[in-house]
């Protein structure tokens, strides 16, 4: 998985890379060339005394050193651009592919994980395909390339290299080995650690009505130990490889510096030879210890690509069609038959059997006990589910052979708990309308009853509004979405049980503008209370996701029971 996206989106940055291969080699074969020449100065400079030749030498070995770093400098430039390029390019595929999900998909992966996959597992693939293309250039060229300029050196000493890489690899093998596992179960912390955290800041205010601060503090604390004594394992080992790899070369120096000397001193090798070799054994264990670092970096990445692919592999059930229509030859028209809805692995449907119609301009409520499935059925409208059986369709067109953007152009949506984005009221209003003119919110807002309240925030239609809408209550938080639903010009309004926390004096006057301002649209209602939908065109009564009771108030207070116990409990509440 790693490979095949690494390939998939470094391919478009393929000249970025012969860049960086061109550039690597030139400082690579830069760094072999220059103990030969160290080598000269000290054998044939040094020992005889020859000025010239060590000014004329180290003149070249200084622009050789130049042209290294130059190199050195131009391809890590190289390499940063295109990992960087490609890191933005996984990220906006993996954003465009979630924000195509169905509520089914996001449940699925949970928004923790996928807030993880879209950043730190991303930087993960970043950083590997960054370092790689560095490293993993530099490291066979330093090994292979000091291997044969050490041979040129001295045969006689070879045999230190040979003991000297092959150990080096079995340390570094051993350590990458037990890597491995802890990076997997690394990213499973992280992501643990980023739900509790976006869990306890989403609730707040519920965590301090019920004072479980000291609860949630202990919870994310496992959490935050759990991640840290993963860690801790992680850094164990880094802090082993490191100093073995120094063990390793420290040895082999040494081992050269003792074979090396008797040579010396018998007349086989000039020191000159000696120190070159020297060098190029370190820049041999060097090359097999950068190759030793990446392989660390490649398991952690290796988990960070399987998580992201797991992402864009995964296919959205709110599938487009083919042959997608745009024309909705009965627009603001609702129709049900026989629609079922099963969530994945669940025993029983949620939804059974609903069957009803709505006319355009007709209000059309929906009431029934907690979990009868008011919720689910109003999302079948959206294609925010698709139904497991049965149709949905809206305007004429079933949904799920509707172009989608068309589809939801038609729909205004005020979801029972409704989210407000950082920014400003007037930002939020044009949420769906970016044209719409302040005259249009501000007869928004006096529709949905929410122009006293806005005209009183410091700044009006520019006031500010804080992420998810917590500086503003409950109440003007419902008002404002239906006002955004309301600039978005729909032909369904579609209201899940918006109106809950409104008082009854402010439910009454919203509905009241609502029917008067939006005669011609069609206003899906789910509630609660009675009193909101006793004035609607159709009452469609649910219990346990069956459909028990279709008509109007007077018409349902005769021919359901369901109906009849849910208006006589809450008038009994009332009394």
């Amino acid at each position: 998985m790693l490979g095949k996206l690494l390939v998939r989106y470094l391919k478009r940055y393929r000249w970025l890379l012969v860049g960086v291969l061109v550039f690597q080699f030139l400082s690579a074969m830069a760094s072999l060339y220059l103990p030969r020449l160290n080598a000269n100065i000290i054998d044939q400079g040094v020992a005889r005394g020859d000025t010239e030749f060590i000014w004329s030498t180290g003149s070249l070995m200084l622009a050789i050193s130049l042209g290294q770093i130059t190199c050195s400098i131009i391809a890590t430039f190289f390499a940063a651009r295109a990992a960087m390029q490609a890191g933005r390019d996984i990220r906006l595929d993996v954003y465009e592919k979630v924000s195509a999900f169905s509520e089914r998909e996001v449940s699925q992966f949970g928004p923790g994980s996928l807030i993880t996959r879209n950043t730190n597992d991303v930087q993960q693939v970043q950083m590997l395909a960054m370092m790689g293309a560095t490293m993993l250039v530099t490291a066979p060229l330093l090994a292979i390339g000091g291997v044969i300029m050490a041979l040129q050196q001295d045969v006689g000493l070879s045999w230190l290299i040979g003991v000297s890489v092959p150990s080096l690899l079995v340390v570094a093998g051993l350590i990458i080995s037990r890597m491995v596992p802890l990076f997997r179960s690394f990213q499973k912390k992280l992501d643990a650690v980023n739900r509790i955290m976006r869990e306890q800041l989403t609730g707040i205010r519920v965590v301090r009505a019920f004072v479980r601060e000291p609860i949630e503090a202990e919870r994310f604390s496992v959490a935050n130990h759990d991640i840290m004594v993963v860690g801790r394992k992680v850094g164990s080992l880094f802090v082993l490889l490191f100093p073995l790899a120094m063990l390793v070369l420290n040895v082999t120096v040494v081992g050269v510096i003792w074979f090396g000397g008797i040579q010396v001193d018998a007349g086989q090798v000039e020191i000159g030879t000696l120190f070159a070799f020297m060098q190029y054994v370190g820049q041999i264990l060097m090359g097999v210890l950068m190759a030793s670092f990446m392989t660390i970096m490649i398991p952690r990445a290796a988990v960070s690509a399987e998580r992201i692919g797991e992402v864009l592999a995964s296919e959205s059930t709110l599938t487009r069609a083919a042959d997608a229509t745009t024309e909705f030859p009965a627009p603001g028209t609702v129709a049900f038959r026989d629609a079922t809805f099963t969530y994945p692995g669940a025993e029983h449907p949620v939804l059974e059997g609903i069957t009803f119609d709505a006319a355009r301009g007709q209000t059309v409520a929906i009431v029934g006990s907690t979990g009868a499935g008011k919720t689910t059925l109003v999302s079948l409208i959206p294609r925010l589910f698709d139904v497991t059986a049965g149709s949905v369709a809206v305007g004429g067109v079933d949904v799920r052979q509707a172009d989608l953007d068309r589809l939801w152009t038609t729909i205004g949506l005020v979801p029972q708990r409704p989210f407000l984005f950082t920014g400003t009221v007037a930002s939020n209003l044009r949420f769906g309308r970016e044209d719409a003119t302040d005259a249009d919110l501000w007869h928004a807002l006096e529709v949905a009853q929410g122009r006293d309240f806005v005209e009183a925030m410091e700044g009006g239609l520019d006031a500010r509004i804080s992420q998810g809408g917590t500086n503003v209550s409950g109440g003007q938080r419902q008002r404002l979405a239906i006002a955004r639903a309301i600039v978005h010009r729909p032909d369904v309004l579609v209201f899940d049980d918006s109106f809950s926390a409104l008082d009854l004096t402010t439910d009454a006057r919203l509905r009241q503008a609502l029917w008067r301002e939006l005669p011609e649209v069609t206003k899906i209602v789910v509630a609660q209370r009675v009193s909101t939908i006793t004035d609607a065109d159709q009452i469609v009564v649910l219990d346990d996701g069956r459909m028990v009771g279709l008509g109007t108030h007077e018409q349902l207070l005769e021919t359901s029971e369901t109906y009849k116990q849910i208006v006589d409990s809450q008038l009994g509440v009332e009394a």
